[in-house]
């Protein structure tokens, strides 16, 4: 099925995803915690970038009405450790 991802800044280090999945459209609240992304050893990324490539990884995985409605973003890889090293490479590409 084809999905729509929307990314918008809600604050620093806070967005908000709209996801639309033919006729069900879902929300979400996305924090990147403080110095996750150079944990990751991406410090330079794009986060809006990184919040979208996240939504497509997890859309991968399961429909959107599985994904959280609030979450910070370091809990995906509690859930899925190959995460990091997929967003990597996402990124990369």
């Amino acid at each position: 099925m084809s999905e729509r991802i929307s990314v918008q800044s809600a604050a620093p280090h806070e967005w908000t995803v709209t996801v639309t999945e033919g006729d069900t459209t879902t929300h979400h609240r996305v924090v990147i915690p403080e110095d996750y992304l150079v944990d990751l050893g991406m410090p330079d990324a794009d986060e809006q970038r990184v919040v979208s490539e996240t939504f497509s990884f997890l859309l991968d995985k399961e429909p959107a009405t599985s994904i959280y409605e609030e979450f910070p973003l370091d809990v995906v890889s509690d859930h899925f450790p190959d995460y990091p090293d997929e967003l990597r490479t996402r990124l990369a590409g």
